[in-house]
């Protein structure tokens, strides 16, 4: 007999998503629900949604058609389907899932519960779409863990919504407009991790940037400046900005000592000024370079990741060689680049002239070639070097059969893992200097160096630096 208060949660899409189903699970927790070990010992489904990409929604429709016999072996199991292509199409989901039981919109993730114990007693479908915006801290609270399970790592969503109406973008149609929540809650939810033994947030919202514009709460760099001060916390990195509200002053704030690691991610989207244009983006590709030298100024080792679209529609072969010249240009650290698709409600769904399929796959995949190569360059630099890395737990050893590894990030954001004497002290939320042996295009290597944390320097620590080419230490 499968438990019908056992659940199982499966998240597609951005780190807000896997913030939000872990909204979700603590909801199902506190509700009496205990996790299922899997779907055919469940008896709630949970399908967290995204609707940024085709292929994001295509998953969604596969996944319940693997669901569907479950369903007709389980006549009493609940499959709910929430997140953004539940805001998006609502109830047209029912007509495409018959094992679908409950819809649930971005605004209604702290109703599940409740959604789940209708449909379990009417036996009937429930669709909960609401299209006005959440208000300030309304169902965006609670700390939830960075994917991978680390303890000293937490996601805390500052903000949800966009009003920037980018023309190839769905999220302000389906997470609404921007809403940020209080200073108090955001301090109150990091101060709550931090006595869990959490050590480095990262800070969430569709372009945290322009937080408490709407409100008139502090400023993002006063945000900063305030989890700055708390006790205990290590380490702050954000995602993700908007180049059009890259401030002056946020600028400065990678420049000031503290806890603000040196890496930011500045989605760019294309090197072409007439695609940002048809984009509505609202900055041009001269803006984004003085934007990128400028925090290489006051912070020289500082790694800058981004995003690309290949194939927008009008895309000329010209357009395409403008970001590929771009990214030549900048020297991104790392970055995620997507084939254009048509989303419902946005825009340039009905731009003109469309870019063939093939041609997109093509330019997609010389884009990534060119981003290999830079990224390699990228992580080269490191090797022969120290690097700061704030460790998070151990894996499996590759490369010696049960053997386990270390590993963490370091400031840049790079994932390293460490060579450690099996036998040491639990390093999980400590901060060690790793001298890098090998360099990987996902991951450095290293071993772990005995040198006390004093000696650490890097921009988001101290300026007493040791003066090595590139920042790099």
């Amino acid at each position: 007999m499968i438990d019908p208060y056992s659940y199982r949660i499966q998240t597609i899409g951005c780190q807000m998503n896997v913030y939000d189903s872990e909204r979700m699970e603590r909801l199902l927790q506190a509700d009496g629900f205990t996790p299922a070990p899997a779907n055919d010992e469940a008896g709630l489904i949970v399908i967290n949604t995204c609707a940024i990409r085709a292929k994001a929604e295509q998953k969604l429709y596969s996944l319940l058609g693997r669901l569907a016999p479950l369903k007709k072996a389980n006549p009493h199991l609940i499959v709910a389907v929430g997140g953004c292509v539940a805001q998006q199409e609502g109830g047209r989901l029912f007509s495409r899932a018959p094992q679908l039981d409950v819809v649930f919109g971005t605004h209604a993730v702290h109703r599940l519960p409740l959604l789940v114990d209708r449909a379990r007693g009417t036996k009937g479908r429930i669709i909960d779409i609401e299209t006005h915006p959440l208000q300030n801290d309304q169902g965006m609270t609670g700390p939830a863990p960075q994917p991978g399970g680390s303890p000293i790592v937490r996601f805390v969503t500052i903000m949800q919504g966009c009003d920037n109406y980018c023309t190839y973008c769905v999220v302000p149609y389906v997470r609404g407009r921007e809403v940020s929540r209080t200073p108090g809650a955001i301090v109150a939810e990091i101060e709550s991790a931090v006595a869990q033994g959490v050590r480095s947030v990262t800070l969430l919202g569709q372009n945290v940037n322009s937080y408490g514009g709407r409100e008139g709460y502090l400023t993002f760099p006063e945000l900063l400046e305030t989890i700055n001060a708390l006790d205990g916390l290590e380490q702050i990195r954000f995602i993700t900005s908007h180049p059009k509200d890259l401030s002056d002053d946020l600028i400065a704030a990678f420049g000031t000592p503290g806890k603000l690691a040196p890496h930011i991610h500045l989605p760019v989207q294309s090197g072409s000024d007439a695609i940002l244009k048809r984009m509505n983006r609202r900055y041009t590709r001269k803006q984004y370079i003085k934007k990128v030298e400028a925090l290489r100024t006051v912070c020289p080792e500082i790694a800058i990741s981004s995003d690309f679209i290949v194939g927008f529609p009008g895309e000329s072969d010209n357009d395409f060689e403008a970001s590929l010249d771009l990214i030549e240009t900048i020297g991104f650290s790392s970055l995620f680049a997507f084939p254009y698709s048509d989303r419902p409600n946005a825009p340039a769904t009905t731009f003109e002239p469309k870019v063939a399929e093939k041609i997109k796959a093509v330019r997609l995949q010389k884009l990534l070639t060119v981003q290999k190569r830079a990224t390699a360059q990228y992580h080269q630099q490191f090797v022969g070097k120290e690097t700061e890395v704030l460790v998070e737990g151990q894996n499996r050893h590759p490369d010696r059969p049960g053997a386990m590894q270390w590993y963490g990030r370091n400031p840049q954001n790079l994932i390293v893992h460490i060579d450690a004497d099996p036998g040491a002290a639990d390093l999980t939320g400590k901060l060690k200097w790793v001298k890098i042996d090998r360099a990987l295009h996902h991951c450095l290597k290293g071993t772990l160096e005995t040198r006390p944390l004093q000696d650490i320097c890097c921009c988001s620590r101290s300026r007493k630096a040791k003066n090595v080419p590139g920042g790099i230490y």
